[in-house]
């Protein structure tokens, strides 16, 4: 058995607790626009068995100290189920912490793999299905089958919620994230990401239209305002 990986970073910082091994694979079914790693939309030639990606991952292992570990990343790590699962039981064995970053749509089937999974780090997209698809392309259905097995599993959960500019940077959108929220069970942090176009290039050198040139960069100072607003509201509640 073997997955198409596109990279390894050693020593992340920003995937989960720690300091992280973070593999990123390749293959998305969703074509976010503000997506800045569309080289990543696609998988390619199949390149690590499971125990040559432990191998690899063992390495770190010196600098994950007590809470670091490993973070299954992408392009969509739910489309290599199988390989992370294989890979997952190895890791246990060695007893490595591991995380998934997922935009939660994958192949199904999602209760075996989230069984050897730490803690999730959940991208939420839109609340809005409308906005979701016109975002993403597909529908949203397939991310709340992933909820309600992450719930039903009492799963850790990281939110990751992206801030576009004139989209999620508004009073309004704020409202109705903390209300999709609420569905969610164990969520013990949520972060805004602000919108950036640093993956603009990548768009360019292979040939797809940049979906946002019309955007500004989200401002970080409004964006940190946005998030001190979303703590308020959620509080309220």
């Amino acid at each position: 058995m073997k997955a198409s990986i596109d990279s390894i970073e050693t020593f992340g910082l920003v995937d989960g607790p720690g300091i992280r091994c973070v593999i990123f694979f390749n293959g998305c079914k969703l074509r976010c626009k503000y997506c800045h790693n569309p080289e990543m939309w696609t998988k390619k030639e199949n390149n690590y068995t499971p125990e040559e990606l432990v191998k690899k991952i063992k390495r770190c292992q010196p600098y994950f100290q007590e809470n670091g570990g490993v973070t299954f990343s992408g392009g969509e790590p739910l489309l290599h189920s199988d390989f992370i699962i294989e890979t997952a039981k190895l890791l246990k064995k060695e007893n490595i912490h591991i995380a998934l970053d997922t935009s939660g749509v994958g192949n199904g089937n999602y209760e075996e793999l989230l069984q050897y999974i730490d803690l999730v780090l959940l991208d939420i997209k839109h609340t809005n299905p409308e906005r979701y698809k016109e975002i993403t392309g597909i529908e949203m259905k397939e991310v709340e089958k992933f909820i309600e097995v992450m719930n039903k599993m009492n799963k850790k959960v990281w939110i990751r919620q992206v801030i576009v500019p004139g989209i999620m940077d508004n009073e309004e959108y704020i409202d109705s994230l903390v209300e999709y929220l609420k569905h969610i069970k164990n969520i013990e942090r949520v972060d805004f990401l602000p919108f950036h176009r640093l993956g603009r290039e990548k768009y360019l050198s292979l040939g797809i239209p940049y979906p946002y040139e019309d955007k500004a960069e989200m401002d970080k100072e409004k964006c940190n305002q946005l998030y001190k607003l979303f703590l308020e509201k959620q509080k309220s509640q």
